[in-house]
């Protein structure tokens, strides 16, 4: 089934359209305010009157005025001045959630250009075509320009696209697909660049994978509490409601159903207080929550709003010129998710280092092995963890306070959101793996529990666990299995079987 686009977008949606493939359709409204806002945009060019970009030159150049006969050559000279990226070829799920994020914008009717142009987007969408496009060059205002011109591009038959598997010329791509490319007119081409769309596609990615990563930081943190005999009476929902932050009573509750059922959790011996790493984890993957409810809101306003420049408004004969392409709102969002993460993950390698020292793992063997001396066990693995913990400290560092003004200080501050972006997405890679390695701890430390049984939310996630990384008696190399494992915790497949014994987590 098709999702139809009308100027309204779910994260769940780009998902299914950027990772799933699924079709898209524009709606029939939509499709007549695009027509509506091009007429007005026409009958202005006729009458000779000054539009940004339409007829002028853009930035610093805003106040050069273009003969009719430049105004179409100019689209396409935007597009080609604009395509200056560098590096590695963005994810293909990154470029069509990045056309999608377009698409939406312009079905609301505000943007001025030919219905055409959109339908061809749309297409490329449900014929498999995806402009290749570098990752880095853009600063995140006017819009994500250097990248969504390598889309425009395409759009035009030049440039590069992957179509089924193989990276060919755009022409070539869009003739094996049945698609013809189109010749840009007036306001075509800045209306297909002119927007932080790079930014938001890749956002609503991040924004869907952090929900996911926080709910499997919640099912690593059961399964250590557990092994450790943590004191629950931190977890008691009273704790929480008495404070009043809604991501810590879910986290709680969260925990409290994983843990259910738990026969570790019945042993005599806790402590009056546990250590921090493991009492504060409602109140800090609380916190990390409350931070991605408010990232998704912000990500969700922009798939939903129309950003552009200039706006047309064709039901009062008028256009406006603003900043509507400004990457900030969308760069706080990720900076905060960044940091929410990284946060979470310094919380996870201190339960590690909690399961790794004998002086504080409740008598669990030094570093996970039977034979410390003669074997390292885990050791190492915490190295790696702390590592990881390093570098997302470093790239939460944030990239939204670092404008560099542009376009001979025309553009004299600019977002630096796709920066933020990009480092968010390496953060949550890091994040997979940290997690990774508390699982294979806990797995570890489970064994050595024996027969005493965890509750059957953490057995499930146990079998999984050991699907891919077997008990480790005697020392062997370890990064095979922290690699293996991160792309099971990404996957959801741990997630997937918890939440068949306790229904799905908030």
């Amino acid at each position: 089934m098709s999702i139809v686009v009308d100027g309204h977008l779910t994260i769940d949606q780009v998902v299914k359209v950027a990772r799933e493939n699924q079709p898209v359709e524009i709606h029939p409204e939509a499709k007549a305010r695009i027509k509506k806002c091009r007429a007005l945009l026409e009958d202005k060019i006729k009458k000779n009157e000054i539009m940004y970009g339409v007829n002028t030159g853009i930035g610093e150049l805003a106040n050069v005025v273009l003969s009719q006969e430049q105004v179409e050559k100019f689209q396409k000279y935007i597009i080609y001045s604009h395509a200056a990226g560098y590096g590695q070829p963005l994810p293909i799920e990154v470029v069509r959630a990045a056309m999608l994020s377009r698409l939406s914008c312009h079905c609301h009717g505000h943007s001025g250009l030919r219905l055409e142009v959109t339908e061809l987007l749309a297409e490329l969408l449900n014929r498999g075509v995806t402009p290749v496009v570098c990752e880095k060059g853009s600063v995140g205002a006017c819009g994500d320009l250097s990248p969504m011109s390598q889309i425009a591009l395409v759009l035009m038959g030049e440039g590069e696209a992957y179509y089924r598997g193989e990276r060919l010329p755009a022409r070539e791509a869009l003739e094996r697909a049945g698609l013809k490319p189109i010749v840009f007119q007036a306001r075509d081409g800045l209306a297909t660049i002119n927007g932080s769309n790079v930014i938001t596609g890749l956002g609503a990615l991040e924004v869907y994978d952090a929900l996911r990563w926080i709910k499997n930081s919640e099912i690593v943190a059961a399964m250590t509490l557990e092994v450790l005999n943590a004191n629950m009476k931190a977890y008691d929902e009273r704790v929480h409601k008495v404070r009043g932050y809604p991501g810590a009573i879910t986290s709680a509750e969260n925990i409290r159903r994983i843990t259910e059922g738990s026969e570790l959790l019945k042993q005599p011996g806790k402590k009056v207080q546990d250590a921090y790493s493991l009492r504060s984890t409602p109140q800090v993957v609380g916190a990390a929550r409350d931070a991605w409810q408010w990232a998704k809101h912000m990500i969700e306003i922009e798939l939903n709003g129309a950003a552009d420049n200039p706006i047309f408004f064709p039901d009062e004969d008028l256009v406006l010129t603003g900043a509507n392409f400004q990457g900030v709102p969308q760069a706080f969002a990720l900076e905060l998710l960044g940091t929410a993460i990284t946060t979470v993950c310094v919380l996870s390698e201190r339960r590690v280092n909690r399961l790794m020292n004998p002086h504080l793992s409740v008598g669990l063997p030094a570093f996970l092995t039977r034979g410390a001396g003669m074997f390292s066990g885990l050791m190492l693995s915490q190295y790696t963890a702390g590592a990881l913990v390093c570098e997302n400290r470093v790239l939460s560092h944030p990239a939204a306070t670092g404008s560099i003004p542009a376009a001979a200080d025309q553009e004299d501050f600019v977002s630096m959101g796709m920066t933020t972006a990009l480092k968010t997405k390496q953060i949550l890679d890091n994040a997979q793996a940290v997690l990774a390695i508390e699982f294979i701890a806990g797995a570890q430390a489970l064994d050595f529990r024996k027969p005493l049984k965890p509750s059957p939310a953490v057995q499930a996630a146990y079998e999984v666990i050991r699907k891919y990384v077997d008990f480790m008696d005697e020392d062997r190399p370890l990064y095979s299995d922290i690699n293996r494992l991160k792309e099971v915790v990404q996957s959801g497949e741990i997630l997937e079987a918890v939440e068949k014994v306790t229904g799905p987590l908030k």
